[in-house]
């Protein structure tokens, strides 16, 4: 297979929408986040819709090319983006990320989103298992940084949508002190689908079973299943076997078993039901999980916001981030700006 030359990006300077791109700062499968600034030079990140397998685009150029046989896939694409802007733009939730516009222009779709600062979930992972820590992030922590995406994931499945690319990369801790879920790439309004929908691209040891076979029905129980994942990380230090190696030999018991003097059986047994391969054994909602996750000691943990106790738990560790996140930021969505 010939590989194939990736659409060119918006060069610095280029005025949509209203807006002005100052650099680019990553690229997806499905389109291309850039840094650009409001009429009142506020800086905001803009989300393009340009997928690489459907389109192509010169340097210079503002209108992609699409093959006549890929232009219904990419209207549908197109289509599925749009909504998916338009129902961001409804959720106002401090642990979701900010649409603030949404667009057409240059026969495509532009989102435009809060630009945060800050540093991933994966970086504070990365640099603390760097760091040897004995555990990559104590119980309180997890219970506290998994509250607050909790709630806001919950607003988004009341919305009809799922995430489906929920993973430490996509969880950002803010330098004002938010955890917040970033890069609905994958979101679609797949509650109530009808017809056809262009599948999610997955993420290796975050995605569910059911995202690997065409006829299995997705829900809350699969974004569920990334959370689990995402806390397993947070224990583990890194991310869990892919579902498909879990289904031949699941080795995810065993290893949370050697955790059981690190945390309490609570939490790995919460870890543990929200990984089970078989989606009806897993919680259905995720009042159901917030449910069991504050059971224990729910007053203790509620004081301190997520970053305020990474700070305390870690003297070194946000600035150990802030250092090392030039070399792994590219994992996200987002660029981070280290201070």
């Amino acid at each position: 297979m010939n590989a194939k030359i990736k659409p060119a990006t918006l060069p610095p300077g280029t005025a949509v929408g209203g807006y002005r791109v100052v650099r680019r700062l990553s690229s997806g499968g499905f389109g291309v986040v850039y840094l650009a600034e409001d009429k009142n030079g506020g800086q905001v990140a803009i989300k393009e819709y340009l997928p690489s397998s459907l389109a192509t685009r010169g340097t210079g150029e503002l209108l992609p090319q699409v093959p006549p046989e890929k232009l219904s896939l990419y209207r549908l694409g197109l289509k599925s983006f749009f909504e998916e802007g338009r129902s961001l733009a409804q959720i106002s939730h401090p642990s979701v990320v900010s649409v603030l516009n949404f667009f057409r222009e240059n026969e495509t779709v532009y989102m435009v989103m809060n630009y945060l600062e800050g540093a991933t979930l994966q970086d504070f992972i990365i640099t603390a298992r760097d760091l040897r820590q004995q555990k990559v992030f104590r119980e309180s922590t997890i219970r506290s940084l998994f509250d607050e995406i909790l709630r806001g994931l919950r607003i988004v499945h009341q919305h009809k949508m799922l995430h489906l690319d929920i993973k430490p990369a996509n969880v950002f801790i803010t330098d004002d002190n938010k955890a917040v879920l970033i890069d609905f790439g994958a979101a679609r309004e797949v509650l109530n689908k009808e017809g056809n929908f262009i599948r999610p691209m997955y993420t290796p040891g975050f995605a569910a079973p059911e995202m690997y076979r065409r006829d299995s029905a997705m829900g809350p129980w699969t974004d569920i299943y990334a959370i689990g994942a995402c806390m397993y990380a947070c224990m583990q230090g890194f991310p869990p076997n892919e579902a498909p190696q879990r289904q031949e030999k699941d080795r995810i018991s065993l290893a949370l078993s050697r955790l059981r003097s690190v945390y309490s059986d609570n939490l790995i047994e919460v870890v543990e039901w929200c990984m089970a391969i078989d989606p009806l054994s897993r919680p259905q909602s995720v009042f159901a999980l917030q449910k069991e996750l504050s059971r224990e000691g729910e007053r203790r943990y509620t004081k301190l916001t997520v970053a305020e106790k990474l700070r305390l738990q870690f003297d070194t560790l946000v600035t150990d981030t802030k250092k090392s996140v030039q070399g792994v930021r590219a994992a996200s969505g987002y660029g981070v700006k280290a201070k």
